[in-house]
């Protein structure tokens, strides 16, 4: 299987199949785009099936592509690449399967671009979490914005062209900055001799402190915006508040993970020094990205805009994680970047259903929805209880090593950081107050519940949140080898627990 370059046709297939549902007509448009984000699933499982956590980066293409500047074409998975595969590759048909019959004209033309341009997404972000060659990770980078901009400004409500434009300006700014970090590290790996950009040529390299600590703020700025994390975080809520639910989703559940795999991979993979010399900002700004992000989303009276601003929360925990530098909390913020994927990607879709039978995102106007839609509401309320951590679904697992990881880096931190969850339990039990108790509008009566359609796509969801909720054992096992390889080389070793030897079990001195 190594030997088959089954990593360029996960990538590349669904590319080809943006092309193809461009060119075919809309009658036929929806179900090919289907079937090939069903095929690009099955190639995602068939990679995960034959992926062995205990060896490293697998699956490894190695091409030289421009030769001068030591740029290849070099794709690869280690654990954290693997899962955010997995979780593209689900996202994208669960999309597809609860957008089914949205369209912006009578035709399907509006569905046959939303299709072509979800497929271009789905290739090119597989594209970035696969790349272990720097200049190939900067190219797709930037590429994903493409569709991701006509995905916000082409569909949705009034006011998303403005919100696209903004969405678009504050990626390109961080993409210049990175780009300036980029070239540094070409001026700096030809200083040693050879110039590449291979992951793993500059893992070892020798770089200047100054000069790895410039170059890391270039890297960092640009994942932050990604991410988001506060102060460079102001185009989310509106992107998600005017794009389709959809949309809301390959944007925050897939697009957005960029920015903390990218901390991950390129921060903490290239620039380890820099990363711990930057650890005590970075805890900073992700503190107030929980408080913040969390407090802004309690008074908000638009659904999306509120589950938007959830992420910002979100975000900060995970960016904590991984800066607290332990094995707890690079492990949890893996495992909180595929469940927040889930449970965001789950409340986004339902709350879609929502809009489409109250005609309106306003919390304000809604109430009394569960006596109509039970399922509609119970579906809600699983989703918003993942949201915010509860017990036996997945996001548990993921928010309660992060927390670990806070307390242990300083109580300080810790305490900090678990207000998220008296936070987050406010907006979501607040937000499913008013949206589904109390008495029936009269407009309310003969609203329909889901239909079997719209639960069969948004089943996966929910079935994941709970299995992996009580069993998360096959994500950690992925990510753990990874995490261990990624903490020796920023030269950081957890200390294991001790017992006093000359203490007994029994708590009596020998």
């Amino acid at each position: 299987m190594n030997d088959f370059p089954i990593l360029s046709l996960l990538v590349w297939l669904p590319i080809a199949g943006a092309v193809a549902v461009a060119l075919l007509p809309a009658a036929v448009s929806k179900v090919t785009g289907l079937g090939v984000t069903l095929i690009t699933l099955v190639l995602g499982l068939t990679v995960a099936l034959n992926y062995d956590a205990d060896e490293g980066r697998q699956f490894e293409e190695v091409h030289d592509w421009i030769e001068a500047f030591g740029v290849h074409y070099a794709l690869s998975v280690d654990g954290l690449g693997l899962l955010m595969v997995l979780l593209t590759v689900l996202l994208v048909p669960v999309v597809l399967g609860a957008e089914w019959f949205k369209a912006d004209d009578p035709n399907g033309a509006g569905a046959k671009a939303f299709v072509a341009w979800a497929l271009a997404l789905e290739g090119l972000s597989l594209a970035v979490f696969c790349a272990t060659d720097v200049f190939l990770f900067y190219v797709v980078f930037e590429a994903t914005l493409i569709p991701a901009y006509f995905l916000v400004g082409g569909f949705g409500r009034d006011g998303r062209g403005a919100a696209a434009l903004k969405f678009l300006m504050f990626q390109l700014a961080g993409g210049l900055i990175l780009l300036a970090s980029v070239i540094g590290l070409y001026v700096v790996s030809a200083q040693e001799g050879t110039p590449s950009y291979l992951l793993s040529d500059l893992e070892g390299l020798s770089i200047d402190t100054e000069a790895g600590r410039w170059l890391f703020f270039g890297f960092f700025i640009a994942f932050a915006i990604k991410a988001p994390l506060f102060p460079l975080h102001t185009w989310l809520a509106d992107t998600t508040e005017k794009a389709t639910p959809g949309t809301g989703v390959l944007l925050v559940c897939i697009l957005d993970k960029i920015g903390t795999f990218g901390m991950l991979r390129f921060c903490l993979g290239i620039f380890p020094e820099a990363s711990q010399w930057a650890t005590p900002l970075v805890v900073v700004l992700a503190l107030i990205s929980i408080v913040y992000g969390a407090l802004v989303a309690i008074g908000q009276d638009d659904v999306f805009r509120l589950i938007g601003l959830t992420s910002l929360s979100h975000f900060g925990l995970i960016t904590l994680g991984i800066f607290t530098m332990s094995t707890q909390g690079a492990s949890g913020s893996i495992l909180y970047m595929v469940n927040h994927g889930l449970g965001t990607a789950a409340l986004f879709l339902v709350a879609g259903y929502l809009y489409d039978r109250r005609g309106t995102s306003l919390i304000s106007e809604m109430g009394g929805i569960e006596k109509v839609a039970p399922v509609l509401a119970g579906l809600f309320l699983i989703a918003g209880l993942a949201t915010l951590g509860l017990p036996g679904l997945s996001p548990f697992v993921s928010e309660f090593l992060v927390l670990l990881a806070a307390f242990n880096y300083g109580w300080y931190v810790g305490a900090i950081a678990i207000t998220a969850v008296v936070l987050s339990a406010v907006y979501v039990l607040w937000m499913y107050q008013r949206t589904m108790t109390g008495p029936t509008a009269a407009d309310l009566e003969g609203t329909k519940d889901l239909g079997l359609r719209e639960i069969v796509a948004v089943a996966p969801l929910f079935a994941a949140l709970v299995f992996f909720g009580f069993y998360p054992a096959p994500l950690l096992d992925a990510a753990n080898p990874m995490v261990g390889d990624l903490l020796e080389n920023v030269g950081v070793h957890d200390d294991p627990p001790t017992v006093d030897p000359e203490v007994t079990h029994e708590g009596e001195s020998h």
